[in-house]
């Protein structure tokens, strides 16, 4: 099997899931920080969305950590196709959570200009958060994908 980057049980999959799990708490903390958030649902799907997300890699980075410390396998058929079915199931979620909230966004800041400037600028900030934190779950299902291919 191909040593593959950012695989399970590794500190650069130990990184990666760290990096989800931050960048989801800060999309949820910016969008939080912002008045009136809760009137929108495509808003309070974000803020869902992204608890979702803190919460799944949170849990893959503990288990990261505890595989890391007791040199434990985390490439077999059993706990990948879990990492998988997970990755998806969170990266689908973030990725209609994030385009539906830029929609409302493009809609209230530069098509009626419905929104004040600071909150029209944390509910950018929380959406291109809620965007990257989505990609760095795609590469984690792409990587998960991979090795179950292989396995």
């Amino acid at each position: 099997m191909k040593k593959i980057i950012g695989r399970p049980g590794t500190v650069c999959g130990l990184l990666l899931r760290i990096g989800q799990c931050t960048s989801a708490a800060a999309s949820m903390v910016v969008m939080l920080s912002a008045k009136d958030f809760y009137k929108r649902t495509a808003f309070s799907y974000l803020i869902a969305s992204m608890c979702l997300q803190m919460l799944w890699s949170f849990w893959l980075a503990c288990v990261n950590v505890y595989a890391l410390r007791y040199k434990k396998n985390l490439q077999h058929l059993t706990a990948v196709s879990l990492f998988i079915g997970g990755d998806l199931v969170t990266a689908i979620l973030s990725l209609a959570a994030a385009c539906s909230s830029a929609g409302v966004v493009v809609l209230y800041a530069r098509d009626i200009k419905y929104c004040d400037v600071h909150d029209c600028l944390r509910y950018e900030v929380a959406v291109a958060l809620s965007f990257v934190t989505w990609v760095q779950i795609a590469v984690s299902f792409h990587v998960s994908f991979w090795i179950y291919a292989s396995v």
